[in-house]
């Protein structure tokens, strides 16, 4: 029987990502203002100086969530994506699709960096280099869920607006469950686009 010993190059990257993981737990349920490095070490299961060897302020921790924040949302929605329907519901489950990545509890995290960021010109600095890349995965992506020829007039304009409005109906989604109403929004703007698009 043969066992095979962890090195510390992977337990370290193991730490590194309970940490950051945790991050994102702390930002959903609690806020910037509520996330501490204190709550985040509990939370991930590792001990005080090993959280502050890695992550020695809040700020550093809240940085490098936001990266692995960018990196879980762009996953998720090419995952997502890729899991379209082909034909007639193409476009519908597509805003579907997105609607759901905008309610999710990673775009809710993300909304909490946001928010903090408007203040704070450091996490501002690393957040929007960010979120331009991440703004231009989704916009690829919806692209080519809705299979919209950019070329034509007014395509990327429908596009933008079709980010836009599953943005704001995220964000509508935050304080209180807007399912049903989200629901009937999108079917509305379904039918517009299948009208432009025709």
């Amino acid at each position: 029987m043969t066992t095979t010993r962890v090195s510390q190059e992977q337990r370290t990257r193991a730490m590194r990502q309970r940490l950051l993981e945790a991050t994102v737990d702390c930002l959903v349920e609690r806020g910037y203002a509520g996330t501490s490095t204190t709550l985040v070490s509990e939370r991930a299961g590792v001990s005080r100086g090993a959280q502050l060897h890695h992550f020695p302020t809040k700020h550093d921790l809240v940085l490098a969530a936001v990266e692995h924040l960018t990196v879980l949302r762009g996953r998720d929605l090419r995952e997502a994506a890729a899991a379209l329907p082909h034909g007639r519901q193409r476009l519908r489950a597509a805003l579907r699709m997105l609607a759901d990545h905008f309610t999710s509890p990673v775009f809710n995290a993300a909304l909490e960096l946001w928010v903090a960021a408007r203040s704070d010109a450091e996490l501002r600095a690393a957040v929007a280099p960010l979120e331009r890349r991440v703004g231009r995965e989704a916009h690829r992506l919806t692209v080519e869920a809705l299979d919209i020829d950019e070329s034509l007039p007014g395509n990327r304009e429908l596009v933008q607006a079709t980010l836009d409005l599953v943005r704001g109906l995220g964000l509508a989604n935050t304080i209180s469950d807007d399912s049903a109403r989200r629901k009937r929004i999108l079917d509305r703007w379904a039918a517009v686009l299948e009208s432009e698009l025709a």
